[in-house]
């Protein structure tokens, strides 16, 4: 069973008085533990996708399932736990809180969880150690690198443990050094079990991290 389904997906938006398709009827299955890059221009449609199938968005028309179960019936706050405990998200800007330290970042997202006070930084240095940043838990986003500040937002999304990873653009923002070392990093999160989705517009990248290359052009799954 895919833990990701996208059947026959349409994506519509209002601009003023026109209708903007950014997706055209794409179906993509995604099975567990699979690395799967979605490949595209900007306005390809790539990031809608990746939102759909994190819940932060709904389709105008088709179906997106999670472990074949319909996203559809659920409510905004059934959606919100849905974010929480099953899907982890990584943007390109990072989203961390300047006035919070790389621990108490992640241990926010805890927070939100239910976890207990007392639990919260325990998880979250070990969290930490496992993306190579034991050394950096009481620094603030402002005293990290661009490579370090993704470290950390990839171990807030990894916080809850969830069971899919979706990376939009991560490695936007990096230099090539950098972004090779993110790759390495969510190619390990694979290892450890984990289902990653990653936007790029990087084909090298891609191909050497990804199991799966999938390509979108104005909406629409083309081929490789």
């Amino acid at each position: 069973m895919a833990i990701l389904d996208a059947r026959e997906v349409v994506k519509e938006y209002r601009m003023g008085s026109g209708i903007v398709r950014a997706l055209a009827g794409v179906s993509l299955h995604i099975e567990p533990g699979e690395f799967v890059a979605i490949l595209g221009t900007s306005g390809s449609g790539k990031s809608t996708l990746l939102n759909l199938f994190g819940g932060l968005d709904r389709p105008t028309t088709g179906e997106v399932r999670f472990e074949g179960n319909s996203l559809a019936p659920l409510s905004a706050p059934a959606l919100a736990r849905h974010r929480l405990r099953h899907v982890g998200m990584v943007f390109q800007s990072f989203n961390l809180i300047a006035t919070m330290t790389a621990w108490e970042n992640i241990a926010l997202a805890l927070a939100f969880a239910g976890v207990r006070r007392a639990e919260r930084r325990r998880r979250a240095e070990a969290l930490l150690a496992q993306v190579g940043l034991a050394d950096r838990s009481a620094h603030c986003p402002a005293e990290l690198s661009g490579g370090e500040q993704q470290r950390v937002a990839i171990a807030r999304a990894l916080a809850n443990d969830p069971r899919a990873l979706l990376a939009d653009e991560p490695t936007g923002n990096l230099d090539s050094t950098h972004a090779a070392e993110i790759l390495s990093l969510l190619k390990a999160m694979q290892g450890a079990g984990k289902t990653i989705v990653l936007v790029t517009h990087d084909q090298d990248l891609a191909r050497t991290y990804a199991d799966r290359c999938v390509r979108l052009k104005d909406g629409k799954v083309v081929a490789p």
